[in-house]
């Protein structure tokens, strides 16, 4: 083993000695190596969201962090090429705000079940049926569904992007569950419209009605096909083996699991709160790799194991792959320009706001 690649395996070895095999570990070192090297040579930055598996998080990224705090750190990088370790609708993110940049994303796989739960059409329909309401458009969605948005948000300012509208009713999109904790916390009522397609003649009769004007904010049936899979049942027996256990939800789990858990919030909160507040143990209601990548970080911080959880569109962004975008600029992340100028207005919106 060549002397850095030696030096950069007792790195990882020394953080991940018991989250990842001694032998992969040699790999991984390997292969990271090589993608610093190439990083440099081709003048590239790499982003690193805070779900990627854990030999690749804690060895090759420049930035790590959440949906916001990635996209600020795209806004502002002078690099020629962006690797973006995660899934497409972040490297479109990425695109969007770096139009003359090359966005790499390691794997054409990488999709996201709550990006595709809605289309800009669905956008569109929703602004014929509420007229005049503004949308607010949760950034794990496609460039298309940002294009046709007022405002984009994350999970960790949606709360704040929907007060500083300051307006009586507004469309959030996708995500169901993070829409209803939204709503618990600003205290609006909420509706999840039916997805079949609605007559004209029904609409008219609706407006006519006033059906709906009771509700102040109007959701989407999307979810996330990791965090719609924790349960207040999984809380409940973690809690009667350890009572002293402190559980963190992500905003996308439902609202049940929200309200029987300790805090609530963004990855790049949930890594906080863990680094910030001593607790005998912590149970993470999330993808999982990030519970390996915030034991690493946090030694002295008991995680309870059990997430077994692993977003699979996540996991198509391994090293190899990072390694062969680099090699070949593979998978380049293209957008038409009008709808990138479209989709910026909405993601500026949300960065002014922070």
């Amino acid at each position: 083993m060549k002397p850095d690649v030696s030096a950069l395996y007792e790195r990882l070895r020394e953080k991940l000695h018991d989250i990842v095999p001694d032998a992969e570990l040699q790999i991984k070192a390997e292969l990271a190596h090589r993608i610093l090297q190439l990083k440099e040579e081709r003048n590239a930055v790499i982003l690193g969201h805070n779900y990627m598996e854990a030999a690749l998080f804690h060895s090759i990224p420049d930035f790590k962090g959440d949906s916001l705090e990635l996209c600020r750190k795209a806004a502002t990088t002078d690099k020629d090429i962006i690797v973006f370790c995660g899934v497409r609708f972040m490297a479109e993110t990425a695109k969007i705000l770096n139009p003359t940049k090359t966005v790499l994303v390691p794997s054409p796989k990488a999709g996201c079940s709550l990006a595709e739960s809605i289309t800009a059409e669905d956008v569109r329909a929703l602004r014929a049926k509420y007229p005049g309401v503004p949308v607010v458009t949760y950034v794990n969605t496609y460039a298309d569904v940002k294009a046709e948005s007022d405002i984009c948000c994350t999970s960790g300012n949606a709360a704040k992007v929907v007060e500083s509208l300051g307006v009586d009713r507004i469309i959030f999109l996708p995500d169901e569950y993070l829409a209803k904790n939204v709503a618990k916390e600003t205290g609006k009522r909420i509706i999840i419209p039916s997805r079949t397609p609605i007559s004209a003649a029904t609409q008219a009769a609706d407006a006519a009605s006033g059906a709906d004007i009771e509700y102040e904010m109007i959701g989407w049936h999307g979810r996330c096909e990791v965090h719609e899979q924790f349960t207040v049942e999984d809380i409940e027996n973690v809690r009667r083996q350890l009572p002293d256990v402190v559980v963190l939800a992500h905003p996308e789990c439902s609202p049940e699991v929200v309200e029987a858990s300790d805090f609530s919030g963004s990855t790049g909160a949930m890594i906080s709160y863990v680094r910030d507040v001593k607790a005998a143990r912590y149970l993470l209601l999330t993808e999982c790799s990030m519970g390996d990548n915030i034991a690493a970080e946090n030694p002295d911080r008991e995680m309870v194991r059990l997430c077994s959880i692993r977003c699979p569109h996540m996991n198509e962004i391994t090293m190899e792959q990072t390694l062969a975008a680099l090699e070949q600029t593979r998978y380049v992340v293209d957008l038409d320009e009008d709808l990138r100028r479209r989709a910026e207005r909405s993601v500026r919106r949300m960065i002014e706001i922070g």
